[in-house]
């Protein structure tokens, strides 16, 4: 049911309030959405899968319950949560054309999405400390990254992202929402539903603009400047074969790293220069950061760990 309501000035009508959105996908591309669900299904179970693998190669095998492997968990564990709140709705769209999303779950999946992204974000950079101080500092390493230390990383990537995030979907859901409820993407983000409002929506803007790119923002200057002392660090090391072995690890993270900020980058210009590209560009890139990542994330960090490895091929043996 797609309300509208008429609010004359000469008028004492007003339309009941809008408890429900209608997420419209591809507005322009209606057609080719079932060929689209496709490949969305099958890198959503590459991430389902790869994940779950590394949670319980890392919970079943004893000699990796270090520090770093407990980081990676926490990565898979972000990767998950952020997979099942979005996709699962898009493909429910694409095959059973289940558009309508009831109020209270669009906010809630807004607040999923803009406090997760940032989980991740900050977890990258609580282990591109873990990778500075293994190779720049590693006779402290065993001090300095401990168990307490991951609790306390825990403890402050969750708390400050969400703390910061919930804002965003409080500032949409008290908007009067009197005109059209129908959503012009597949999720609902911030943008996309708070203009379907009736209210100035500059502060709601503002706030997400700001909070976004401090968030963002301070994580990638701070993992960019602990991967600089690391490949500064590693250039010294005249081990035969040791700088090379360095550099293959932390490069393959550091460019997931780059893809992730990259990523987000690319959606911000698209949505500022909407009127140049496509509508169903950004909406397309905004799926696609929630499953390429995830997917990729437990293949480069895990799969090319020597010692995730061979915790997989002894689960695999006991199978």
């Amino acid at each position: 049911v797609i309300r509208i309501c008429c609010m004359a000035s000469h008028s004492n009508y007003s339309a009941p309030p809008v408890s429900e959105f209608i997420l419209i996908c591809f507005p322009n591309y209606q057609s080719w959405q079932h060929w689209l669900s496709l490949p969305l299904s099958l890198l959503l179970l590459l991430a389902l899968g790869a994940n779950t693998t590394l949670l319980i190669t890392i919970w079943l095998e004893a000699s990796l319950h270090e520090p770093m492997y407990y980081l990676l968990s926490l990565l898979s564990l972000l990767d998950m949560v952020l997979c099942l709140t979005v996709i699962p709705k898009v493909l429910a769209i694409f095959w059973f054309d289940l558009r309508s999303i009831g109020f209270f779950p669009c906010f809630l999946q807004m607040f999923i999405m803009n406090s997760f992204l940032t989980m991740e974000s900050c977890t990258f950079m609580v282990m591109a400390y873990d990778r500075y101080v293994a190779i720049c500092k590693p006779l402290h390493y065993p001090s300095i990254i401990t168990n307490q230390f991951v609790a306390r990383a825990t403890i402050f990537v969750v708390a400050r992202n969400a703390l910061a995030s919930l804002p965003v979907p409080i500032l949409s859901a008290r908007l009067r929402y009197c005109a059209e409820n129908i959503i012009k993407n597949c999720i609902c983000t911030n943008l996309s539903v708070s203009k379907l409002s009736c209210d100035d929506i500059t502060f709601n803007q503002l706030y997400q603009f700001v909070a976004g790119w401090t968030l963002l923002g301070s994580d990638l200057i701070l993992i960019i400047i602990s991967y600089s002392f690391i490949l500064k660090a590693v250039l010294r090391i005249k081990a035969e074969g040791a700088a090379a072995k360095a550099l293959s690890t932390c490069g393959s993270h550091f460019i997931l790293i780059l893809f992730f900020s990259t990523v987000l980058l690319v959606l911000v210009i698209t949505n500022l220069a909407r009127k140049r590209i496509p509508p169903d560009v950004p909406i397309l890139l905004n799926i696609l950061h929630h499953l390429i990542p995830p997917a990729l994330n437990p293949i480069v960090y895990g799969v090319r760990t020597k010692e995730i490895k061979q915790g997989i091929q002894k689960m695999i043996r006991r199978l």
